[in-house]
Formats: C-alpha cells, structure tokens, sequence
C-alpha cells in the first residue's frame, strides 16, 4: 500500500505534467493572440478580433475573404509605393509599407505624407507603415527577413485576413480587388500560390554551392553581398535533409501557412531552412518554396503560380523587363491580377487606372478602383468606408471572369497535382 507521501508526490507528478502539456498546445495561440499587442503605440488603431469573426476593423468580416498586402519600397519609390496603396486598396484588407532603411529622412516622410493625407485610410484603420525599417540587399536574406518580419506583424495585428501577398513598389494590380475577392471567395483557405521547381539548372552553381554574407545583417549603414575570402565558389554541398527547390519571389501565401513558418508549431523546419538559408545568394527565390515542398502538411496546397505577368529576356537576367504600353494586350490575356515590373508614371499605369481599375487618382474621390464599397456617389461615397449599407458589398467586372478562368484552367485536376513539388 503506497503512503501519503508517495500518493502526493504522484498527485502532483501528475499535475506539473497536465500543466506543461497544456502549456505547450496553447504557445501558438499566445504568440499569436495575447494581449501584449494593446500596448504597442503604433497598432493602437488595430480591434482585437477572431480571424474567423463576423466583424472585425475596417469591416473585413462582412467580405468573403481579405488580403494582407506588403509593398516593399526601396530609394526613390515614395510616390510610386503610395500610388501602388489606392490602387490595391480596399477597406477589408490590411496593408503594410516598408520603405528601406537607405532611403533618405526626407523620403519616409515624404511617404508618411501621402499616407497620411488620405483620410479613407484613418477612417478604416488598416494602413501601417513600418516604423523601424530594415536595411535590405535585394539579392541576401534581409529581403527575406524583411517579409517575414512584415507577415508578423500582419499576424500580431489580431485582423481578419485570409492570404498575404507580397508586392514591390513597381508592381501594379491589373485587376480590382472587389474581383480578386470575388474569385478567392470560391477557393479553399489554405491555397499558397508558389511558383516553384526543384530543377535547379544553373541556380546549382551560381546561388546554392556560392556562400555569402549579407552586411546589412551586422551593420547599420550598408548593404551589399560579399564572398569570405577563405571561401570558393563551389565549397557547398547540397543538403541531403530536405530538398531545394526555387521560383519566383512573389507569392500569395494562406494564412495557416504564415502562421506555420512564423510561429513553426508543428516542426523545426522553418527555423532549420532559415538558418540554412542566410548565408545563401538570392533566398527570396528558395525559401518559401523549400519549406512548402518539404513540409507534409502544406506540400499539397500549392498552386504553382506567382499569380503575375513578368516578361524576361532571353535567357533571363537578374532583373525583369519593364512593361510598357505595347504590353498592355498581353497583360491582360495573361489573366494575371498583378504586373511587373513599371517605370514611375510609365502611360500604361494611366491607362490600367482608365480601363481596368476605373479609378482617377486626379479626381477628388476617385483615386481608388472600382468597387462595391466605392461605385457611384463621388466623394462622399469613397470617403467613409465604414457607411451603412455599403459594407461586404462586391461588384466584381472583366477582371473576375479573367482571372478564374486561369485558376480553372490551372487548378483543374490533372494539371493540379501533375505541377505539385515535384
């Protein structure tokens, strides 16, 4: 017979147990929704609210799905970046600026202004912009730090949002956003749209054998890539844990994704690939699509697609061409929702805002596109999002039936899975 001691101490054995189970299964949840956030001054516009709730800031519950947009702007970009925001803009979604931290003083406040002197977006509440920047190398890891950064604050906001979306100041939407909602309201959840390929080709050689360092990880005032002088070209070998595979930069990610390479609850693999990934040239193109393709749980969730129309040369350099008029036509025959890359004021943008967006951003209250939230009524119409009877309308246009006709297309059966991390 086992005495009271013996019958206390397996008592609480018991319960310190219970305890540290139960800690562990709730950690995501208290990174991902506790309190802590209500003391932060710049999120102080944010509601606390369910991802999945009825309603939620800026009215995102009362749609059938939202975005949470990141535009990167480098030196230069204030204007076009604040241009790129009503274009895509929308009282449902969230968006987030990050203007690198090279950029010149006068230029973050320039963009501050342009933000600042729209009042829709005070109104709504859903536009940041990120108040310490990163210094980015657009070929290094920080460009990837800086994305993975911005997904956690998007995700600590406490917002509804359904996918991110990451965007770069010369890119431009070729559709509205009321049809990007209207065709992703028809889709499953945990969709991430990835272009992606594990053959590598020439990649081998010039970005997964090369080791790297990146200065803007461990000084303040400089960015740029440079080879340890100890070490060839050649000295890496390929991992044998995972598999590589590469794509495009720009993605459309779910939000059960992000919050699994934010947060990493169900493995050590976003942690692991992170590690691996940072001294590695250009990990924008490998990482997100490394860890799709290696992990059980989302490898059969990607549509491989980057969802924009790029035109390269042949073969392909570093950089895409600049779009310009004579692409119009294949832009749009291309159902792609976003283009790159543009010139500042290139005439194309002027005619994507004519005759696909349908907006002026000359005319008092229509610098943003067509939609449901904002149709007919001139500026008293565009000017308060959150008026009556207008909420969680959609008038979806050529855009939508563009565009699904790709995703059928691409998400039929046989093309589906035939194109999945293989």
């Amino acid at each position: 017979m086992r005495s009271p001691v013996g019958r206390r101490e397996v008592v609480v054995s018991g319960v310190f147990t219970a305890l540290l189970v139960l800690s562990i299964l709730s950690l995501p949840s208290l990174l991902l929704t506790g309190p802590a956030y209500k003391s932060w001054p710049f999120l102080a516009a944010a509601r606390d609210s369910s991802t999945t709730g009825s309603s939620s800031g800026g009215g995102a519950g009362y749609y059938p799905v939202s975005f949470a947009y990141l535009i990167s702007a480098s030196t230069g970009d204030a204007a076009r970046a604040a241009r790129l925001l009503a274009a895509l803009y929308h009282p449902a979604n969230c968006y987030l600026l990050h203007l690198d931290r090279e950029a010149p003083a006068e230029e973050h406040r320039r963009l501050a202004e342009l933000v600042s002197g729209q009042p829709v977006y005070a109104r709504a509440g859903n536009v940041w912009i990120v108040g310490r920047p990163n210094l980015v190398t657009y070929r290094g890891p920080t460009m990837l730090s800086t994305t993975l950064h911005a997904v956690a604050m998007l995700l600590r906001l406490g917002r509804r949002w359904d996918w991110f979306v990451n965007l770069s100041a010369s890119d431009y939407p070729l559709v509205t956003q009321d049809d990007l909602m209207d065709v992703f309201s028809r889709l499953p959840r945990d969709l991430n749209f990835i272009q992606h390929t594990s053959h590598l080709g020439w990649k081998i050689k010039k970005r997964a054998r090369p080791v790297i360092l990146d200065t803007a990880l461990y000084e303040a005032d400089r960015s740029e890539l440079i080879r340890p002088a100890n070490l060839t070209t050649n000295r890496r070998n390929l991992p044998t844990a995972f598999k590589l595979f590469t794509g495009s930069a720009w993605t459309m990610m779910s939000r059960q994704f992000a919050e699994y390479f934010t947060v990493g609850y169900d493995d050590n693999l976003p942690r692991t690939l992170l590690l691996y990934y940072t001294n590695f040239v250009s990990s924008p193109e490998f990482y997100f699509q490394t860890l799709a393709c290696n992990s059980r749980r989302f490898r059969n969730t990607t549509v491989n697609h980057d969802l924009h129309f790029i035109r390269w040369d042949s073969p392909p350099k570093q950089h895409p061409l600049y779009l310009g008029p004579r692409d119009y036509r294949r832009m749009l025959l291309s159902a792609a929702p976003f283009a790159r890359k543009f010139r500042e004021d290139d005439p194309v943008l002027d005619r994507i805002d004519r005759d696909i967006l349908r907006r002026d951003g000359a005319a008092p209250g229509r610098a943003f596109a067509f939609g449901g939230w904002c149709s007919e009524g001139g500026v008293r119409l565009c000017s308060n999002p959150q008026e009556a009877g207008r909420k969680g309308m959609i008038k979806a246009g050529a855009g939508s039936r563009r565009l699904r006709a790709m995703l059928n297309k691409m998400m039929n059966a046989r093309n589906f899975r035939r194109q999945q991390c293989r």
